[in-house]
């Protein structure tokens, strides 16, 4: 599949899973061949940091991301420091994400920001800076340094990539990240839309907009069955609830559903939208079908701009489900 177009394969080490469960994990995902793994930060579940080290140091050459590290979880040094020795222990294989972080969570814990957009800036602007041997004073509405600097910055530096969804964010990311990653329901009409929106804050700072100085990473809800039925009503209910929630209405804004999501939802709510949405909107979200109909859906996505696809299993998938995948996907 990978000798038509150039891009990464990835897989997800989902959060469901014991930590004990990874190191197993990152082994069978290396040795069937996927570029990249990984490892997620949601509140109360593994730690991404801690999740990240176990995974590259229990592998030899696969690359390891985390997406993401909540940018108020932690101080912007202590993150520098925690990418730093990451970096340095396994050069050219650890790929950092800093996002806003899930808001609910973000106060259930006493870290919501005066300004979601204006912390991720600050720490990304920061973290990179010290990353790059800086000595830093700064100070900021969320972050605040003194005379801060590294004793040991990374060589490489990774790319930091920013978890982010609405315009403002994407430029954002344009304007300061060495990366994107776009969140599970992202359709190739958004990840399109998503490039226009981080090119636009490329140019705002002089960044010369070539999607090849920017890493934009795509996470895919993924379920491969014989019967393109079968696959597409295992996420119906995922599907339903992620779009009931509108907190991707971003992402499925320039799919143009927007008007019969609005119907469903004015009439049966929730139970309408999972009973009565067209499979092809549960095509275009997700990595869905027969193993040649994801195998399309995977190019599709790569050839809207995804530069790394990263198959997320879903929820209630075993662990062996990544050999699933690389029986289908890999060659």
């Amino acid at each position: 599949m990978k000798k038509e177009q150039d891009f990464n394969l990835g897989i997800m080490f989902r959060r469901e899973h014991a930590p004990e469960h990874l190191p197993g994990f990152a082994r069978r995902a290396e040795d069937a061949g996927f570029d990249e793994l990984w490892v997620v930060e949601d509140c109360f579940y593994g730690s991404g940091i801690a999740s990240a080290a176990t995974a590259l140091a229990c592998t030899n050459s696969i690359r390891v991301g985390l997406g993401i590290m909540p940018a108020v979880a932690r101080n912007a040094v202590f993150t520098a420091m925690e990418i730093a020795t990451l970096a340095r222990l396994h050069p050219g294989r650890f790929l950092p994400g800093i996002g806003h972080g899930v808001a609910g969570w973000m106060r259930q814990i006493g870290a919501f920001p005066k300004s979601q957009l204006k912390a991720l800036e600050e720490v990304a602007v920061t973290v990179r800076r010290l990353l790059e041997g800086n000595n830093l004073t700064f100070d900021g509405t969320q972050v605040h340094l003194k005379e801060a600097e590294l004793v040991f910055p990374p060589d490489p530096i990774p790319p930091i990539s920013l978890g982010v969804r609405g315009p403002k964010s994407l430029a954002l990311s344009g304007r300061v990240a060495d990366g994107t990653i776009l969140a599970e329901y992202s359709a190739p009409e958004y990840v399109s839309w998503a490039w226009e929106q981080i090119v636009a804050g490329q140019k705002e700072v002089g960044r010369d907009g070539a999607r090849s100085a920017h890493r934009l990473t795509v996470f895919a809800f993924t379920c491969v069955d014989s019967q393109a039925s079968s696959a597409c009503q295992q996420l119906r209910p995922l599907v339903a609830s992620a779009i009931a929630s509108g907190k991707i209405d971003s992402q499925i804004a320039p799919v143009g559903i927007m008007p019969e999501v609005h119907e469903y939802l004015a009439n049966g709510g929730k139970q309408r939208l999972e009973k009565d949405m067209p499979d092809e909107w549960i095509d275009k979200l997700c990595v869905v079908g027969t193993p040649e109909q994801c195998a399309m859906a995977i190019h599709n996505l790569v050839d809207a701009g995804a530069q790394s696809v990263i198959l997320v299993p879903l929820p209630d998938k075993a662990p062996d489900e990544l050999e699933t995948f690389a029986r289908h996907f890999l060659p």
